[in-house]
């Protein structure tokens, strides 16, 4: 319960960090207050299944060289420890599995997990209180004291807090602050996360000075074909276009230009930056086969995605051999003997030395197996890479000397630093830092 003296934890956002934060803070004993501005908890946490994370310090190294070195290092040594917390909840987290080229995570139900954490809080007497917005932090000869919230009938009451946690799930649901930070053509994405992520805890943190990381930091999404609107959150896996690692991905004019094998998320990030923002994806025979119609991850329910976008009125064509892809129809704006020239040189390339330019590092095979399976692609934004600065004990800095805000922490996709234009695991982030806060609010409600 909220007292007049307030909590020793103040939580703002209930998605996998806050929540995790919450729950482990109800369990060391510690006061706890939940303010959440949706009808429910969770966030996009209940849109995913997998917590992975590269599994040592070189491949983060070699996969996110940009990366905040403490922050990088936390996440790495961290992460064992939260599957055994997850485990240690009652929540079953499947053995470890490859995930991308380079990660091992493991599956778990999230839905159990966030419901989970919910019932921990409420058995340790902590409140949590939906549909409200936080409207301020309070701060008190330079230490955040608590926040002001407005619950849904409009009634404002101010929480007192030893410590206080931001971890509102980003700002991708807000499109000025994406064109502002992400993207200056951001605001053409599709939203592949929940909708109340609206840069909450960025503003509340930013109005009192913390700091923030890289503007060119980028983002989190994965293609998904063009003009078809996401109609529920299973959309989010159904029209993900992961087999790009596999095929071919050209802009409006045609060409090549980035390295596809290295990863659907980076090639989303690309794609952005290309005349208006899309292109077409280009498979064959083999690809549809070993990569459309299989699972991206072990376990994972398989889908073509092929059938599906025709299905729902995308812009796919099924060609029956390679002089078939100069029949594109005139409408979608590409040149299409160019298209058919380009898959000809690279299938001459590929195969040959040096290879061909932008390379192809993890899949040298030609697409030479008829038909060919066309799909023109987009990039949609699940969160954004920009975010508050914190250091490995999950505590916000600030800006004008770098130093921690005291009484302030973030932790999920608030933060910014650990991502530099890579991603390896969202989830993972929200989870380890969501319990180092935890450990940082313990320390601070003992002292």
């Amino acid at each position: 319960m909220i007292t007049a003296e307030g909590v020793d934890l103040l939580v703002i956002g209930a998605g996998m960090a806050g929540l995790t934060a919450a729950a482990r803070a109800v369990g060391d004993g510690l006061s706890v207050a939940v303010v959440e501005s949706a009808p429910e908890v969770g966030g996009s946490a209940r849109f995913a299944g997998y917590a992975w994370t590269a599994p040592d310090h070189a491949t983060m190294d070699a996969h996110n060289p940009r990366g905040d070195r403490a922050l990088k290092r936390a996440l790495v040594d961290r992460f064992a420890d939260g599957i055994d917390w997850i485990r240690s909840i009652g929540v079953e987290a499947k053995d470890a599995q490859p995930v991308l080229s380079f990660g091992r995570g493991h599956r778990f139900d999230t839905n159990h997990y966030v419901d989970t954490c919910r019932r921990l809080i409420a058995e340790g007497a902590g409140e949590l209180l939906l549909n409200t917005e936080t409207e301020q932090l309070l701060v008190e000869d330079g230490v955040v004291t608590g926040a002001e919230v407005r619950g849904a009938n409009g009634a404002r009451r101010r929480i007192r807090a030893t410590t206080t946690l931001l971890a509102t799930g980003g700002f991708q649901g807000d499109t000025e602050l994406r064109t502002a930070h992400v993207h200056p053509h951001a605001d053409r994405m599709q939203l592949r996360s929940n909708p109340h992520s609206t840069g909450g805890g960025y503003r509340l943190a930013t109005a009192i000075g913390a700091a923030t990381g890289s503007e060119n930091a980028g983002f989190y999404g994965h293609l998904i074909p063009s003009g078809i609107p996401f109609a529920d959150p299973a959309d989010f896996v159904d029209m993900s276009l992961y087999y790009s690692e596999h095929a071919l991905l050209l802009n409006l004019r045609g060409e090549r230009f980035v390295d596809e094998t290295l990863g659907d998320h980076l090639t989303t990030m690309a794609l952005l930056d290309q005349p208006e923002s899309r292109g077409l994806l280009i498979a064959d025979a083999r690809v549809f086969r070993d990569w459309i119609v299989g699972s991206y991850v072990e376990g994972a329910v398989a889908v073509d995605k092929f059938a599906l976008a025709s299905k729902r009125g995308g812009r796919v064509g099924l060609a029956e051999d390679l002089d078939e892809l100069a029949y594109l129809p005139e409408e979608w704006g590409y040149d299409a003997t160019v298209v058919r020239e380009v898959v000809r040189r690279f299938n001459e390339q590929v195969t040959a030395e040096p290879g061909p330019a932008p390379g192809r590092a993890l899949d040298r095979l030609p697409l030479e197996e008829a038909p060919y399976y066309v799909i023109e692609t987009v990039p949609a934004i699940t969160f954004p890479f920009h975010g508050l600065c914190i250091d490995d004990q999950a505590r916000v800095l600030g800006e004008e000397n770098g130093r921690p805000l005291p009484g302030l922490l973030a932790a999920g996709s608030d933060t910014g630093g650990l991502w530099g234009r890579a991603y390896a695991g969202g989830l993972a982030s929200a989870l380890v830092f969501g319990l180092t806060a935890a450990r940082t609010a313990a320390a601070a409600a003992h002292h």
